[in-house]
């Protein structure tokens, strides 16, 4: 990271660099609707506090370095909405495990960005407080839901931003905006503080420049957390620094092939293959026969999921309050009529239908041994390889509106969700950047993240595109 290296060097300060980000948000986000609240009083002091620290002599990688994060991590003393109406008003009152790491190792929380509302999407539409645009072409989108957090990366309004992925949240965006997005495995990073989706695959995530700054995140943001049972520590192999592909077996599954994918995407992969090839890297085909069914099963257990973690937000406990309620039913629908958006009330409905009485043996549960058995197709394939690359979207970015129908949308995450299911980390690198960015993955073995991480950044260094900014 150029700036740990300038801030270390005296060349620049944190409060520099913190008001150099801050100008940025001021002068674009009117423009792009990346950040929906910043706290610039709170940043400042940060930095200045931080500035402190490295006088005294101490040394962190992430020490005055500025970030946001995504408006459904709890952040305290500052509103946490999960872009929704239901809870436009709620101040957290505590940091997410993720928040306190950060700001304990001298990270600079600048404020708080867009996404879908409650993380339902994939395209930053779905905010009840207006979407997200996309640096490179502002008619289209910047992905989802994580799209605010990637589209201020791309706009240089951060040098690093967390997300959350629970189908592909981080890395669907990180493809539409030409960055960086590491999705770490299951488990690895703790989830208390996160305003929960799908408790079985939320993931705390992280958008940079590169995969070496998200692998500086990722060290800080990882380990186990007594608040959340379901972390654990990896033995991850380091990459060494003479890493070579010569000799690495890449996977590339068929059925991942078999998608029907833009010309501009088949033409970035082909050349990453082309590339790795060239590099010496052996290129296998393997099977995952139940690719095809893992959107479907994803969309079961999914809003499953919310129908239960959203049960709260019922303008009691936690959400929107009605103005005028004839009785207590009526004050619970109309606290969620007014409070809840389209698309999240279209998955608690299809969640509470899979869930309930005659329907759960013939959809849930058949979901649950589809997502077994994926978990069980990856562990065989990496017997067989080291990495699986593959696509990150099916298209570049989409214009605004162009995926009205629900199940378009949900489509989105077919490359995506298979390794959400199975847990498995995953990070996404630009292949090309114009006329727009194109992403593609790599999907490394469960609890392999700093492999994944250390092969994506010695993928980036031999083939990757020109450092190409947007023009905004």
């Amino acid at each position: 990271m150029a700036a740990r290296e300038r801030l270390d060097a005296g060349e620049i300060s944190a409060l520099d660099l913190t008001s150099e980000c801050l100008q940025r948000i001021k002068r674009f986000n009117k423009k792009l609707h990346a950040c929906l609240w910043i706290d610039e009083k709170g940043a400042l002091e940060a930095a200045k506090a931080a500035d402190q620290r490295i006088k005294k002599g101490e040394r962190s990688p992430l020490l005055g370095i500025p970030f946001l994060a995504k408006d459904n991590i709890m952040t305290k003393g500052l509103k946490t909405t999960a872009a929704s109406k239901m809870l436009k008003d709620y101040i957290a009152p505590y940091d997410a495990t993720v928040i306190k790491k950060l700001k304990e190792a001298g990270a600079i929380l600048l404020g708080k960005t867009n996404l879908d509302e409650f993380a339902h999407g994939s395209s930053t539409e779905y905010s009840a407080f207006g979407p997200t645009k996309n640096p490179w072409d502002v008619k289209r989108v910047p992905g989802g839901s994580s799209g605010g957090s990637a589209a201020a990366v791309a706009a240089d309004m951060c040098l690093f931003a967390l997300g959350t992925d629970t189908g592909g949240s981080v890395r669907h965006p990180a493809s539409f905006c030409g960055v960086t997005g590491f999705k770490p495995s299951y488990g690895t990073c703790s989830r208390f503080g996160l305003i929960a989706m799908t408790s079985s695959t939320d993931v705390p995530g992280v958008l940079a420049k590169n995969p070496e700054d998200a692998g500086l995140v990722f060290n800080i943001i990882r380990g186990e957390d007594a608040k959340d049972q379901t972390t654990r520590e990896y033995r991850s192999k380091k990459i060494d620094p003479a890493f070579s592909w010569k000799g690495k077996r890449i996977a590339v599954p068929k059925e991942y092939m078999e998608i029907p994918v833009a010309a501009s995407v088949h033409s970035a992969f082909d050349k990453t293959i082309a590339f790795l090839k060239t590099a010496g890297a052996k290129i296998i085909s393997v099977s995952l026969p139940l690719t095809p069914y893992a959107v479907a099963a994803y969309y079961v257990i999914t809003p499953s999921e919310i129908s239960s973690n959203l049960a709260r937000f019922d303008g009691l406990r936690f959400g929107h309050t009605p103005k005028a309620a004839k009785n207590l039913e009526d004050y619970y629908v109309s606290s969620r009529e007014e409070g809840f958006g389209p698309e999240v009330k279209r998955r608690i409905i299809l969640g509470t239908f899979a869930l309930s009485a005659g329907y759960v043996d013939a959809y849930y549960r058949q979901a649950q041994k589809v997502r077994s058995g994926i978990c069980q197709e990856f562990e065989n394939v990496f017997q067989k390889c080291d990495y699986v690359l593959t696509p990150a979207t099916p298209t570049a970015a989409f214009a605004f509106g162009a995926k009205k129908n629900p199940l378009a949308m949900y489509l989105e995450d077919v490359f995506s969700v298979p390794a959400s299911l199975a847990g498995l980390p995953a990070v996404v690198i630009p292949a090309a950047k114009k006329p727009l960015p194109i992403g593609l993955q790599l999907i490394g073995a469960l609890g392999d993240d700093d492999g994944v991480l250390g092969a994506a950044e010695k993928k980036k260094k031999i083939f990757a595109c020109s450092d190409i900014k947007p023009k905004l």
